[in-house]
């Protein structure tokens, strides 16, 4: 997994990262989901390291990498405070200027580093999703049948105590996605979601999402703040297909250099059709 990739943990000014980085040019940083390790993307980073170097870091709270502690707000597992890190991140692998791409919880985080250090990034990709003010503005009866967990992970301690009583019926860990995923990626994976601190430091994540963050994002709106830098937004078309009508309308008053289009796929786009994506995301970093 990740033939030819370093593999460290890096200390930071806010928190202590586990990451992979490998190959050479441009540099990528690849920014994984709920409830997955930076291992999410082990089939799709080789094939982009031939002409790129990537960065796979576990975002902070999430895998091996550090909990912060925790706050009234939540502001510890804020979009800004992961941006944060992963600025300092790239800032001390010697990368000034970088690509970001983002999945699910990493897509957010993508969102605010982008929002938050325009500066620094040349391009962004959302694999899925739109911004949390614009879901959160939009939770009408499909969402909240499809997307409850929002507000139930939101909820103080049950969900912690529904979760780890049976992690593995929890998140449907099967055969079938243990080899979807693959041994090493699934063994990671699995790690992850049975220990207490990373469970709830996953939690505190969606906390932050439905208070702290969605302010922030709507403080960008009345500023008038949009991205800076052209932006792809892939969506999977297996995946909750009805949830929004319009993903790219929604995301154009936020995204001025905006494309997009779907993928044959279900959620974990880099699990299940990592060459498709990795395509995808060469043709729009170099123009391929």
């Amino acid at each position: 997994m990740f033939d030819g990739f370093v593999l460290e943990m890096v200390q930071l000014p806010e928190a202590t990262l586990r990451v992979r980085y490998g190959g050479s040019g441009s540099p990528l940083l690849l920014l994984h989901g709920h409830p997955r390790t930076h291992a999410t993307w082990h089939r799709v980073a080789p094939l982009l390291a031939r002409t790129h170097t990537v960065i796979c870091p576990d975002l902070r709270g999430y895998g091996q990498s550090s909990k912060p502690a925790d706050t009234p707000d939540h502001s510890g597992m804020s979009k800004r405070a992961l941006a944060g890190d992963m600025a300092a991140l790239m800032t001390h692998l010697g990368h000034a200027r970088f690509a970001v791409a983002g999945h699910d919880r990493g897509s957010y985080v993508a969102f605010r580093l982008a929002m938050d250090h325009p500066e620094r990034v040349s391009h962004l990709a959302f694999l899925g999703f739109v911004p949390i003010l614009e879901a959160l503005e939009r939770a009408g009866e499909r969402f909240a049948r499809q997307w409850w967990h929002w507000f139930f992970f939101g909820q103080p301690e049950k969900p912690e105590r529904s979760i780890l009583a049976d992690p593995d019926v929890w998140y449907g860990n099967t055969p079938e996605k243990r080899a979807q995923m693959g041994e090493e990626a699934y063994a990671d994976y699995h790690a992850a979601v049975h220990n207490p601190a990373t469970v709830h430091a996953m939690l505190e994540d969606y906390r932050a999402g439905l208070g702290i963050d969605r302010e922030h994002d709507a403080a960008d709106r009345r500023a008038g703040r949009v991205l800076g830098c052209p932006t792809l937004v892939l969506w999977p078309l297996l995946d909750d297909p009805d949830l929004y009508d319009d993903i790219l309308g929604i995301w154009q008053p936020w995204a001025p250099d905006l494309r997009g289009h779907g993928l044959k796929s279900g959620h974990h786009l880099s699990e299940e059709i990592p060459e498709d994506l990795a395509a995808a995301l060469l043709t729009f970093l170099d123009g391929r």
